[in-house]
C-alpha cells in the first residue's frame, strides 16, 4: 500500500517533470507562445499557492481514498487529452485542471500513507514519500525524455497518462475497504467554513510547523538547482546537477530513516537547516564549490526527508495529518514560484556572496520559526 502511495506520487511530480524536462521540444510545439510557455509550468503552482490548503480541507471532509481515485483519473484524462498537442490556450486551460488534480493527490496520498503505516513503519514510509519528486524527475530525464526525443512528446504524455489511470483502477481496488465515508462528514463547504479552517490551521503550531519550515525549503532547492551549476567550471556542471538531488535522496532514506528512532522529526529539520547553512560558509573559506554544492543538498536532504516525517509525529488525527499536508503543498508552491527570481535578483545585485548569505539567512528563520512554534506547542 505504501509502494503504490508513493507511486502515486511520482504520477503527481510528473505532471510538472513532463513538461519541465522536455520543455525545448514543447516549445518547438508552440512556437508562437513567446514567454507565455513557461506558464505551462507554473500554472501547477499557482493552483498550488491558492488552493492548497483548500485541497487539505475538501480532501479530509469528503474522503482521503475517494478523491485520490478522482485526482488520478483527472490526471490521466488531462494528460491523455495534452497528447493530441490541442492549440496552446486549450493546453494552459487543461495545465490549470490538472493542477487541481496534482493537489488533491499530494494532499491525500501522504495522508493515507500516515494511516495505513504502522508505528514501526511511518517515519520510514513518510521519508520515502519525500523523495517523490526528484525520483520522479529522474526518471523522466532518464527513460522519457530520450522516447520524447525519438517519438514525440505526444508518447510521453499517453505514457503518463496511462501510468496515472493505473494507478487509480490500483488505488481503487486496493484501498476498497479504507475510507468509504468521509472523514469529517457535513454539509456542503462554504467559502466562510473553508475561510475559517484556513485561519485555524495556520495559527496551529501543530498543523503549520512543518509547511512554515517547509517554504524555506523550497524557496532555495529549485532555484539552487538552477542557479548554482552555472557557478560552477562549465567540465563539473554535468556531473554536479545529476549529483545534487541523488545525494538529497540518499540522505532522506539512508540517514533521517535511522535518526526518526531518536530524535522528533522537528529536531532534524532544524539540524538539516543548521548544516546546511555551515556547508555554504565554505563559500567564504575557500572550499571547492562543486563539493560545496553536493553537500549542500545532502544536508538538505535532512530537511527534505524529516518534513514530510513530522506532519504525522505533530497531528494525531488524519484531517489534521490532510490539513498539514494541504498547507505543506501551499508553502511549497510559493517557494517554488518566489524563490528562483528572488534569487536571481539577489545575485547580480549582490552577487554569488551576497546570494548565498540570503540563502544562509533563510535557513536560520526556518530554524527560528521551528524553535518558536515548539515553544508554543510546549506551552500549549
Amino acid at each position: 500500500m505504501i509502494l503504490l502511495l508513493w507511486c502515486a506520487g511520482l504520477g503527481a511530480a510528473g505532471q510538472f517533470a513532463k513538461i519541465a524536462v522536455p520543455f525545448d521540444l514543447i516549445g518547438a510545439r508552440y512556437p508562437d507562445s513567446g514567454a507565455g510557455l513557461g506558464l505551462l509550468l507554473s500554472m501547477i503552482s499557482f493552483a498550488g499557492i491558492v488552493l492548497g490548503l483548500t485541497a487539505g480541507i475538501f480532501v479530509a471532509r469528503y474522503g482521503f481514498r475517494r478523491l485520490l481515485v478522482i485526482g488520478l483519473m483527472v490526471g490521466a484524462g488531462c494528460s491523455i487529452w495534452q497528447s493530441t498537442l490541442p492549440g496552446f490556450p486549450v493546453m494552459l486551460a487543461s495545465r490549470v485542471v490538472e493542477g487541481l488534480s496534482h493537489l488533491v493527490i499530494v494532499v491525500a496520498a501522504p495522508t493515507l500513507i500516515a494511516q495505513v503505516s504502522s508505528d514501526r513503519l511511518r517515519g520510514s514510509a513518510m521519508t520515502l514519500w519525500s523523495t517523490f519528486f526528484a525520483v520522479a524527475f529522474s526518471i523522466v530525464a532518464w527513460l522519457g525524455l530520450p522516447l520524447a526525443q525519438v517519438f514525440g512528446v505526444q508518447l510521453l504524455f499517453l505514457i503518463h497518462g496511462g501510468v496515472m489511470a493505473a494507478l487509480a483502477a490500483l488505488v481503487w481496488w486496493w484501498f476498497l475497504d479504507e475510507d468509504n465515508s468521509p472523514a469529517v462528514p457535513g454539509d456542503h463547504l462554504g467559502l466562510v467554513e473553508i475561510l475559517q479552517q484556513h485561519r485555524a490551521a495556520y495559527r496551529s503550531a501543530f498543523i503549520a510547523a512543518p509547511a512554515m519550515g517547509w517554504l524555506f525549503y523550497t524557496l532555495t532547492f529549485v532555484s539552487l538547482v538552477a542557479i548554482l551549476p552555472g557557478l560552477l567550471p562549465h567540465g563539473q556542471r554535468a556531473a554536479v546537477v545529476g549529483l545534487m538531488p541523488v545525494a538529497s535522496i540518499g540522505v532522506s532514506l539512508l540517514i533521517v530513516t535511522p535518526l526518526l528512532r531518536y530524535w522528533p522529526a522537528v529536531r532534524i529539520v532544524m539540524a538539516g537547516f543548521a548544516l546546511s547553512a555551515l556547508v555554504l560558509c565554505g563559500h567564504w573559506l575557500g572550499f571547492p564549490p562543486a563539493a560545496t554544492c553536493i553537500a549542500l543538498f545532502a544536508a538538505l536532504g535532512l530537511v527534505q526527508g524529516a518534513s514530510f516525517a513530522s506532519i504525522p509525529q505533530l497531528n494525531a488525527t488524519a484531517r489534521d495529518r490532510a490539513l498539514a499536508n494541504g498547507a505543506m503543498a501551499q508553502m511549497g508552491n510559493l517557494g517554488n514560484t518566489l524563490g528562483t527570481p528572488v534569487l536571481m535578483l539577489v545575485l547580480q545585485r549582490g552577487g554569488t556572496g551576497g546570494m548565498l548569505a540570503v540563502v544562509i539567512l533563510f535557513y536560520v528563520v526556518g530554524i527560528l520559526l521551528h524553535m518558536w512554534m515548539q515553544r508554543r506547542r510546549d506551552l500549549s
